[in-house]
């Protein structure tokens, strides 16, 4: 049967109409959902109910129970489940929403349709699927403060959890109301105490590093063991593993196995420093500690223990392993303050759990918002359209090499501020949601942006990883466009937003040459160039700048955006930076990868700082005293082996044979340490037997290394770098080709 209007409650299409015509500042309904209520701390489906927590301005929490029909959307009237009650949606598309008897009966429907390869739209998430329809958000008005968030971490006696004797030895608790202790005895003493430790403190997140790939499968493991039930959830409901799915950083996915805890939340700042380090790539690594160290976070005195001792250290140094302990909750508690931020706020905006929401795409989470939108609307929501190849930004590289006082100019949001401007949007976004909710986003990241540039230490850095974060979640409207999958995805509006953008980065360059610039490089919304003479300090610089920007489109700004004493210019998109203040900034995997081996990077590192510093020839002495190391078998193993990561194509790819011959015994997402054999073959470091290390092979590979400079060293390069015959190199004499350049 068709339903009468008013299913959402009374006024909420016309909530949402008023929304979209008022200014940005009135889109709440839209943003945040049309259910208003505030203080959410938590939402599960039990049974047929949602079962909602609230935490009040005192600190209690409060439950009650919702009745929330589970729904699903079909583009034919003739596949909608019998006995389902059917609503027919204004428009296109998926346009009969069916609403279900009970939450089981939603679960085998799902599978059916899919079974069926019917057009539809479902969640198999339950928490989604019922906030998306009830409105609900999470944490309405609540800062990260308000929430109450627990951190663990656990020691244990080896990292297996199945091993009858590798036991936990200790739990480390924090929490930002006061609580840090270590919770020790008989492990099975030590997880009943942890069950009620929880229980008792009732947190909202909690956090952990690593805790979805290491600490949780271990607790559960261990309880399992020991026949106890890991109730950490709230009601003394047990955590449970979720499928296994993927884990969005940017552009790429990663696998990962989730856990759930019912009723709360759980933050991995493993996989969170990824995403709020992804725009930049500043950080070498993601261990806890390396991490604290980088951002400032670290304790003076922190205690550094070695993993596989951890037992006899515990033993014979029990003092110190619990300060070790403890310091890593409470690192994990500052890291969590310093890169959840984001996907904090976001949840107040995604109709889906805050665990989740943190490991979802920042594309998935705008298509959520569309879609509760418009059924809040009684809209139909459009199926995707096909994807096709379109033109992307403009990039170009002028100008390879050492040069000196660089200047950088960006575009500030570039494809954000031509999708306002010019209106950009959807064509089948019939409601016009998507130019209000990229311009509140906007306004938000340049809320943080301001507040950035007025702080400093530890708060500009969070500021700045805000509004880096900010920057891709408003840059990923324009990637929705362009993407499939989504509904309301528009290639043809994608392609207007980057053919306007190649004309107005095309149009500052040529303002900048006609005014005496030299360009280095243009990428997409930012220009290097070398300014006019007497264009000498950054007073002088901004005002270039601005002048610049006066006569670009209304909307458009052009900004300052830093400057440099020296730019080692490679190739697109790989440089180096060297500012006023001596930092040196890497850009791109050409001179520093994670993927490379410790020896490359460090010889490439040495290698531009010599070219930074004008001594250019000097690279030859490194290169063939490097070469010597590596022949005389001086450079130790670890600083040979490369990391490699354990995907399903390793089992199965022919091309990933000689990684599949060292991984028996890992899993997918696992890393092994691997080198090279003299025998050609890949063995794992721990296997190492010493002067097996194929010479050859890494002094050629030293080569390689070297020749990802070759652009920017120009002709020379072959003089200064001769390339080895079989780990052999012909030292033959060469000119100073390059004289003093300091």
């Amino acid at each position: 049967m068709t339903s009468e209007p008013g299913l959402f409650g009374d006024d909420a299409f016309a909530r949402v109409a008023d929304a979209v015509a008022q200014p940005a500042a009135s889109y709440d309904p839209v943003l945040f959902g049309h259910d208003a209520t505030e203080r959410i701390v938590a939402a599960e489906i039990l049974g047929n109910a949602l079962r909602v927590w609230r935490r009040d301005a005192g600190g209690h929490v409060l439950k009650e129970d919702r009745h929330v029909s589970p729904w699903l959307l079909v583009a034919e009237r003739a596949a909608a489940p019998p006995g389902s009650e059917l609503v027919e949606l204004e428009g296109p598309g998926l346009r009969w929403l069916c609403l279900l008897r009970d939450w089981r009966e939603y679960r085998s429907t799902r599978m059916n349709l899919r079974d069926q390869h019917a057009e539809y739209l479902a969640y198999a998430g339950s928490t989604r699927t019922a906030l998306t329809i009830s409105g609900i958000t999470l944490f309405k008005g609540m800062s990260l403060q308000d929430v109450h968030r627990m951190q663990i971490d656990i020691e244990t006696d080896g990292l297996d959890p199945e091993g009858a004797n590798n036991r936990i030895l200790l739990i480390a608790v924090s929490d930002n109301r006061g609580c840090r202790c270590a919770l020790e005895g008989e492990e099975p003493d030590l997880l009943r105490e942890l069950n009620h430790l929880v229980v008792q403190l009732d947190p909202d997140i909690i956090e952990g590093h690593n805790i979805h790939g290491f600490d949780l499968p271990f607790i559960a493991a261990r309880c399992r063991r020991h026949g106890i039930a890991p109730a950490l959830g709230r009601d003394g409901m047990a955590m449970v593993s979720l499928p296994r799915r993927t884990f969005s950083i940017g552009g790429i996915t990663r696998p990962l196995e989730p856990w759930h805890i019912p009723g709360r939340h759980v933050i991995d700042t493993l996989l969170a420093v990824q995403r709020f380090d992804w725009a930049k790539g500043s950080l070498t690594s993601y261990g806890l500690k390396p991490v604290a160290r980088a951002l400032g976070i670290s304790a003076e005195d922190r205690v550094e223990l070695p993993r596989d001792q951890m037992a006899q250290l515990y033993q014979t140094d029990r003092a110190r392993v619990l300060t070790y302990a403890l310091q890593d909750v409470q690192e994990t508690a500052a890291l969590a303050e310093m890169v959840t931020a984001t996907e904090f706020y976001q949840t107040q905006m995604v109709p889906d759990a805050y665990g989740l929401s943190a490991v979802s795409g920042a594309g998935e989470k705008i298509n959520a918002i569309f879609i509760r939108a418009y059924l809040a609307g009684q809209h139909a929501i459009p199926l995707p359209s096909p994807t096709r190849s379109y033109e992307g930004g403009h990039t170009a590289l002028l100008r390879t090499g050492v040069i000196h006082h660089v200047v950088k100019a960006d575009v500030e949001s570039l494809y954000p501020s031509i999708m306002l401007t010019s209106k950009i949007r959807p064509s089948t976004d019939r409601l016009g949601i998507f130019l209000p909710m990229l311009a509140e986003l906007t306004r938000r990241r340049l809320e943080a942006k301001s507040l950035a540039r007025a702080a400093s230490g530890q708060a500009e850095r969070y500021w700045d990883g805000l509004q880096n974060s900010f920057k891709v979640l408003i840059n990923s409207f324009y990637g929705y466009l362009g993407a499939g999958g989504f509904n309301f995805n528009d290639p043809d509006a994608a392609a207007e937003v980057t053919r306007i953008g190649r004309v107005i980065v095309k149009d500052i360059a040529q303002r900048m040459e006609a005014s005496g610039s030299s360009i280095i490089e243009i990428d997409t919304d930012g220009v290097y160039f070398v300014p006019p003479s007497g264009i000498d300090d950054e007073p002088a610089e901004r005002s270039y700048i601005a002048e610049i920007d006066r006569g670009l489109p209304e909307g458009i700004r052009l900004a300052f955006d830093g400057r440099y004493r020296t730019m080692l210019s490679v190739k697109t998109k790989n440089y180096v930076l060297l500012d006023y203040g001596g930092k040196r900034t890497f850009k791109g995997a050409s001179l520093r990868s994670r993927a490379d081996e410790p020896y490359g990077r460090a010889f490439l590192v040495e290698a531009v700082d010599l070219m930074l510093a004008g001594k250019t020839a000097e690279i030859r002495t490194l290169y063939l005293d490097t070469a010597a190391r590596l022949r005389q078998r001086q450079v130790p193993i670890e600083r040979l082996a490369r990391r490699e990561r354990i995907t399903e194509k390793t089992f199965t790819s022919e091309a990933k044979a000689r990684q599949a011959s060292v991984a028996a015994g890992a899993q997918v997402g696992d890393y092994l340490d691997v080198y090279e054999r003299s025998n050609g073959q890949l063995e794992r470091v721990e296997n190492y037997v010493p002067g097996d290390e194929n010479v050859a092979y890494y002094v050629d590979k030293l080569y390689k290394f070297a020749s990802r400079l070759r652009d920017a060293i120009g002709d020379g390069f072959d003089r200064l770098i001769p390339r080895p015959s079989n780990g052999i190199i012909v030292e033959a004499a060469t000119l100073d080709l390059f004289g003093d350049e300091a």
